[in-house]
């Protein structure tokens, strides 16, 4: 498990390297693309049972563009809560294909209240409270990274 200010450094520093014309899918960027245009996200991926129960909990702050991305084994329910998370999150919910299927704005942090994700759920992008809505994303946009299986993926790595 890496210790929370590796983490916050981590996202920190993915958020400042690597310029927005950078080869598509990197391990460091999620890409999202729908009727707005496409947006990336800096992010730093929990891909295990231990970073995904750490997750962004004591981070006290993400620049504008960054976020983490949780990677499940398969497809299943999911549910989130808030508990010692100091920064709200919008989470972003995909499907197996990276296909955007729930977004839930403004989660509070510090609430245990479980926010679910729905079932079938593969892909989670947690970003900055409020993010969502200000770029226009929507249930429906396609979302890839390298972590996702590019032969089921609705917008595979390799399609530009």
């Amino acid at each position: 498990m890496r210790p929370v200010s590796s983490l916050l450094a981590a996202v920190v520093l993915a958020a400042m390297s690597v310029s927005q014309a950078a080869a598509a899918c990197a391990e460091d960027r999620v890409e999202i693309r729908g009727e707005f245009g496409t947006v990336r996200f800096r992010v730093v991926v929990a891909d295990t049972p231990q970073e995904r129960a750490q997750g962004l909990m004591r981070v006290p702050e993400m620049p504008r563009m960054a976020g983490m991305l949780f990677v499940y084994e398969r497809p299943e329910s999911v549910a989130f809560w808030m508990e010692n998370t100091l920064i709200p999150l919008d989470m972003i919910f995909a499907d197996e294909t990276g296909t955007v299927r729930r977004i839930h704005e403004n989660a509070i942090p510090l609430d245990r209240t479980p926010i679910p994700g729905g079932d079938g759920i593969q892909y989670v992008l947690e970003i900055n409270g409020g993010m969502s809505e200000a770029l226009g994303l929507s249930v429906g946009n396609e979302m890839r990274h390298p972590a996702m299986t590019q032969d089921l993926a609705s917008w595979p790595c390799a399609a530009d």
